[in-house]
């Protein structure tokens, strides 16, 4: 008994003298926890709310169990639109992930390839701004150039003989708009990982491939594009990780009666059930059953690259 009030004693003096030691350390901490925990963790109280039939009177806490408890999941899946949203989630996350993905890490390469400092400066600026322009101001751009009757590409089109496309109109093109567009605006930002992965490799390989006579090319398929690929890696299985999430904003805001077939995703649905429509419960089941998919998706990619990249998260 006494040795073990001992060893408290003696825990409980090596704490305190280093929280004393890294109180610096510990007061920055600080104010980020407290934002994980407000922002992150105490919503999830809300989570019940997809296993209840919510009533505003009565709160969270005291409205009633759904009857049956899965009653909002099976009324998503018996839905219409349950798979149509799905796939359209899908669709343009694949997008994005085939076309977006691997364009900042060719932007890294070629600004890592540039000799002249201010030409690399000037690109690596003009690629960054349109990360800076809110969602609405490239929404609103996108229905601009593409106006069927006044819009740049359809006016471009008419120059050429060709027929003026109704290309915000129609759900043959919305995706292309939105992955295109998308990739546009976050290449720039998104290569800033790569181009400081870049930075720091040592540059006795490239040095030793020079004497081997290695080719730029070369030099880039062995050397570059290797030391980066656990960065390439991590941000891969991240990605994957979030292949059924995409901000409803963009989406809503392209959003019209002609192409809805394509543009209907689940965040969009889940904006209009939950904000719009007041159905609380509804709209969490169906942002939890997301998660739950997305919690299988990253730890299903992290397993596959660990056994054959030998490189993962955990």
């Amino acid at each position: 008994m006494l040795a073990k009030q001992s060893a408290g004693r003696r825990l409980q003096r090596y704490l305190r003298r280093d929280v004393l030691a890294h109180w610096q350390l510990l007061a920055l901490l600080a104010l980020p926890l407290a934002w994980y925990i407000i922002f992150c963790y105490i919503p999830m109280f809300g989570v019940q709310l997809a296993f209840k039939s919510h009533k505003v009177t009565l709160g969270i806490w005291h409205s009633p169990w759904a009857d049956p408890l899965l009653k909002h999941f099976s009324r998503y899946f018996s839905s219409y639109y349950a798979w149509s949203t799905i796939w359209n989630t899908l669709a343009l996350n694949l997008g994005c992930l085939a076309i977006g993905f691997p364009a900042p890490i060719l932007l890294a390469l070629i600004l890592n390839e540039i000799d002249n400092v201010r030409f690399r400066k000037a690109l690596q600026n003009v690629t960054y701004i349109p990360y800076f322009l809110s969602i609405v101001v490239v929404v609103s751009m996108l229905k601009l150039f593409c106006d069927e009757r006044y819009g740049v590409i359809n006016i471009l089109l008419q120059a050429l003989n060709l027929q003026a496309l109704p290309l915000m109109e129609s759900e043959r093109y919305f995706r292309p708009l939105y992955v295109l567009s998308n990739v546009w605006q976050n290449m720039g930002w998104n290569a800033i990982i790569y181009v400081a992965a870049l930075a720091g490799i040592d540059m006795a390989l490239y040095e030793a491939a020079t004497i081997d006579g290695a080719t730029r090319w070369q030099k880039i398929l062995h050397v570059s594009l290797p030391c980066i690929l656990p960065t390439i890696v991590t941000m891969l299985i991240l990605r994957i990780g979030q292949l059924m999430t995409i901000g409803f904003e963009k989406a809503l805001l392209m959003q019209n009666d002609m192409n809805i077939g394509t543009s209907e995703i689940i965040s969009t649905l889940v904006y209009k059930n939950g904000i719009q429509n007041g159905d609380y419960s509804y709209a969490t089941a169906v942002g939890l059953m997301n998660s739950a998919v997305n919690l299988v998706l990253i730890v299903a990619a992290n397993t596959f690259c660990r056994r054959t990249l030998n490189e993962s998260l955990w």
